[in-house]
């Protein structure tokens, strides 16, 4: 009893203690483990950076395998091209020594040949000799024509002018303004207008309309239509053998008239043209749908509609059928007159009343 009593009175201190060594385990086991993962971080640090270099050690050795195997296939491709640029130049230089050899011989035989040239040239001047003859021939024949042309032209010009003034011709009491008596000779244009006949004014002749009706297009009768076909001479000749028709047969069957059908026979307003006969011959004959029929009963029971001329409660107007100015007061609605808007023509105001029948004035 004794001890528990005293293990009760230590409870406290013993609780202090317990706390105060737990802290103080505490703070040294936080500190261990920062100094362990420390350790820990630098040695893997150590490890993957020791990783990357090797990494980094067999990337650098595969790519310098393959761009070694690279540069090595563009230099075979450098040569290749190389090789085959040096073989060209070598077969063009070939081709040019060639060239230049053959050439060189052609020019030598052929165009820079001396006496042909001559020849050429002598030949050339000769025909040059010719056509410039035959062109200065040419151009003195067309100068020749141009002046006779003008000449004729002139003297059409001096006749057209002397047969417009044919009425200045002197006569035997009166002499002409070009028959001077105060001169020997009489003056040309004189001689002229004696051998000119007067300008007479001719009028333009009308032309003929030319109608080409179906019939005749279809007749081959018309100049707008086929030829036709005339009668030929006959030809001393033999006829062919074999199973040939008769020319005029042939002829007769190529050139007959057409049969047009009956859209291109009838005219283009036959419809119409139709309808108005059909239209008049119902006129003619008095057809009607409403038929009168005196002696039946058929007509009894029907309602008669009047007209709206004869339905009006002020009875039958006799506008228009007997007089036009009809003035009955006691049809009248009220005794006011209508108002005119528009003023009367004197004229119509004055009809019948200042004239008589006769035209005589009243």
């Amino acid at each position: 009893m004794a001890t528990l009593a005293r293990l009760q009175a230590r409870s406290t201190s013993v609780a202090h203690q317990y706390y105060y060594r737990n802290s103080v385990v505490d703070i040294f086991r936080k500190k261990e483990n920062d100094a362990a993962v420390k350790i820990q971080s630098w040695f893997r640090g150590c490890q993957v950076r020791a990783y990357i270099r090797y990494l980094h050690r067999v990337a650098t050795i595969i790519q310098k395998q393959w761009r070694g195997y690279l540069g090595r296939q563009h230099y075979q491709l450098i040569v290749k091209l190389a090789y085959y640029t040096m073989k060209m130049n070598l077969y063009n230089a070939m081709a040019v020594r060639i060239q230049r050899r053959w050439r060189g011989y052609q020019i030598r035989k052929y165009c820079f040949n001396y006496f042909y040239f001559k020849e050429y040239l002598k030949a050339v001047s000769e025909t040059n000799d010719a056509v410039r003859e035959a062109l200065e021939e040419f151009a003195e024949m067309k100068e020749r024509e141009e002046k006779k042309a003008d000449l004729e032209r002139e003297e059409k010009k001096r006749d057209y002018q002397a047969r417009k003034m044919h009425y200045l011709l002197s006569t035997k009491q009166i002499p002409g303004i070009y028959n001077s008596p105060f001169r020997k000779d009489p003056d040309p244009w004189e001689l002229r207008l004696q051998q000119a006949k007067p300008l007479t004014h001719r009028r333009p002749k009308v032309k003929p309309k030319h109608s080409v009706s179906l019939s005749s297009w279809l007749a081959c009768t018309s100049a707008r239509s086929f030829p036709p076909s005339g009668i030929l001479p006959p030809i001393d000749r033999k006829r062919c053998q074999g199973p040939f028709r008769d020319v005029s047969e042939v002829w007769e069957q190529r050139y007959k008239p057409l049969e047009p059908t009956l859209r291109v026979a009838e005219p283009m307003d036959g419809l119409k043209e139709a309808r108005a006969q059909l239209q008049r011959q119902e006129w003619t004959r008095n057809v009607n749908d409403n038929m009168f029929l005196p002696f039946s009963s058929y007509h009894k029971n029907k309602k008669y509609i009047p007209t709206m001329h004869l339905s009006s409660k002020y009875g039958p107007d006799a506008y228009g059928s007997q007089h036009f100015r009809d003035e009955n007061p006691k049809k009248w609605i009220c005794d006011k007159d209508f108002q005119t808007v528009l003023p009367s023509f004197d004229l119509f105001s004055k009809y019948g009343k200042l004239y008589s029948k006769a035209g005589q004035i009243v």
